[in-house]
């Protein structure tokens, strides 16, 4: 079971070397290997994500998964860590490629060169940022799931994709800078680039060094933050979202989550309580990034009124949200924000998704309304007189009582979901990880229900962003679903609608089994406050032996 922590690093890497042999003229052939993939990378995921959790695992309940590819021993060789934050990562990862790899055979994987096997290299290099266990592995694979979402930023070319990608391009070579000035510094004091290895120097650091391990590790954390969209490094990702095709969009709201991850796994395992001078060393400046990004982006969602836009803030609302909640540093606000980082997930990729469709049935493609491409308001004729007979259509019918064509009621549907899971509104999941986060807050410091200036003020933001999402998702929605005339209905291929249709329901199936859900979540925040466990899998993992040769071989060795 342990050779299996490889596999969602091996397949997408074999099936991209496998594309580029087929050559751009098998473009069928490579959608299917396309989905094969994405099919085995999901069972592969979901099957670690049931290992690290079940009891008969060899270690107990939350066993954690160590594999040592070049068979050396930690810290000195490459280590794959599966332990139940990283699998579950990689379980997201799966549901979303899946999902957009389905999605972009139906006519996106056309618009350019080497979509799939780009989007398999990106692939690769996420699941293996999640799995890594050493700071220069991560950064090994940072850089191929970044050269890899250059190509697919750019991906059906365009004036737009091409400014965008620039920006794109340069703020994440800056990044990569840093995360390599970090790293060194960080070696050059410590000895180690493996984060257990790290964790357990830095506890033991002579006075002296601990300023620089300090100065190194906010280098490597502006590099994060910069990839986790936090202000004010975050200028970038609206104008690079929202420029991608839909597909690619889809994938790209993992990329900020990868960013949220890293912080989350380095900030519990290098800063642990059992640091000591080094303890919860950032806090309020973790905090405070978190706090400013969900500030600045639900006033942003709020300004804007493109489709596009709309999603890229919604990315940035979460990232906020996760930042701020991550250092709250309480394991029951930690639980409810990796619950809703489930949920917010999801729904933005099939919010990039359904908004692709919506924009071709609307205005064939552009990202603007038709009434503002052509300076007239929706409810008024050219002169500015009133329409009459607006309840009835051009046979002059009445409107009311008549069925809706499926494909709307599809997409006013899926649009009406995603609103509410993005939002936060009751009974789905997105309401469900804000109100998991709001009860362990005001649950925290033992119970007494005391949360401080910043925990009020993150209760507050929470909410009003929220409320002005809300305010201008609705707006869009009635814009897009009431207020303009029908005309062609929508033509919705399965090959689109089924993968919406899926992500929709992975959100549905979190609320209703919110429970078992939120048991892992829970599990996971209290490993992370606790990194004992990690270190010690880690450190104590053993190189398998070299086979023992038998007395014949020995014979064939001798005669030889």
């Amino acid at each position: 079971m342990p050779h299996l922590v490889a596999v969602p690093i091996l397949v997408p890497m074999l099936t991209a070397a496998l594309m580029l042999l087929l050559g751009e003229n098998r473009r069928r052939a490579k959608s299917a290997l396309s989905v094969v993939s994405g099919l085995v990378g999901l069972l592969a995921a979901l099957a670690l994500l049931r290992w690290v959790n079940a009891p008969d695992t060899g270690g107990g309940p939350g066993s954690i998964g160590v594999y040592l590819p070049g068979n050396w021993r930690a810290p000195f060789g490459i280590v794959l860590v599966a332990d139940r934050l990283s699998t579950m990562m990689v379980a997201l990862t799966g549901v979303i490629a899946f999902a957009a790899s389905i999605y972009s055979t139906s006519r996106w994987d056309r618009a350019g060169v080497h979509f799939h096997p780009l989007l398999q290299l990106q692939l690769m290099g996420l699941n293996g940022a999640f799995l890594t266990g050493d700071l220069f592995n991560l950064f090994v694979f940072f850089e191929v799931m970044l050269a890899a979402s250059y190509g697919l930023l750019l991906h059906g070319s365009g004036r737009l994709r091409v400014q965008a990608g620039l920006h794109y391009i340069a703020i994440n070579l800056a990044a990569s800078s840093l995360f390599l000035i970090g790293a060194a510094i960080l070696y050059g004091v410590t000895g180690t680039l493996n984060m257990a290895d790290l964790g357990m120097r830095i506890a033991e650091l002579a006075p002296g060094d601990r300023g620089l391990v300090h100065a190194a590790t906010a280098i490597l954390f502006t590099a994060f933050f910069a990839k986790a969209g936090a202000w004010p490094l975050n200028f970038w990702l609206v104008p690079a979202y929202s420029s991608a095709v839909s597909p690619v969009g889809a994938v790209f709201a993992l990329l900020t989550k990868l960013g949220v991850y890293t912080v989350l796994r380095l900030w519990t395992v290098l800063f642990a309580p059992d640091t000591g001078a080094s303890a919860a060393f950032g806090q309020p400046v973790l905090v405070g990034a978190g706090i400013a990004t969900l500030f600045v982006a639900a006033f942003g969602i709020l300004g804007t009124q493109r489709l596009s836009n709309l999603a890229g803030f919604s990315v940035l609302i979460s990232a906020g949200t996760l930042l701020a909640a991550v250092g709250l540093g309480q394991p029951a606000v930690w639980a409810g924000a990796l619950f809703y980082l489930l949920s917010s997930t999801l729904a933005v990729s099939a919010f990039f998704l359904l908004i692709d469709m919506i924009e071709r049935w609307r205005n064939a493609g552009m990202s603007v309304a038709p009434h503002e491409a052509a300076g007239t308001a929706p409810f008024l004729a050219e002169d500015l007189s009133a329409l009459s007979d607006v309840n009835l259509d051009d046979d002059a019918q009445a409107l009311y009582g008549r069925a809706i064509p499926a494909g709307v009621a599809f997409l006013g549907l899926s649009f009406m979901i995603c609103t509410l899971l993005l939002t936060g509104l009751p009974p789905l999941s997105g309401f469900v990880g804000k109100f998991a986060m709001l009860s362990g807050l005001m649950n925290g410091s033992g119970g007494s229900g005391v949360i401080g200036t910043t925990g009020w003020t993150f209760l507050v933001l929470l909410i009003a962003s929220g409320f002005l999402a809300l305010i201008a998702l609705s707006r869009t929605g009635i814009r897009h679903f009431w207020t303009q005339p029908h005309g062609n209905l929508p033509s919705l291929p399965a090959l689109e609608v089924l993968p919406v249709a899926g992500l929709i329901a992975a959100c549905i199936a979190l609320t209703v089994w919110a429970e078992p859900v939120m048991r892992h979540a829970l599990a996971t925040a209290e490993g992370l406050r606790a990194p004992t466990a990690y270190r010690a899998a880690v450190m104590e993992a053993r190189q398998v032996p070299n086979p023992v040769p038998t007395a014949k071989a020995e014979g064939k060795a001798g005669a030889q």
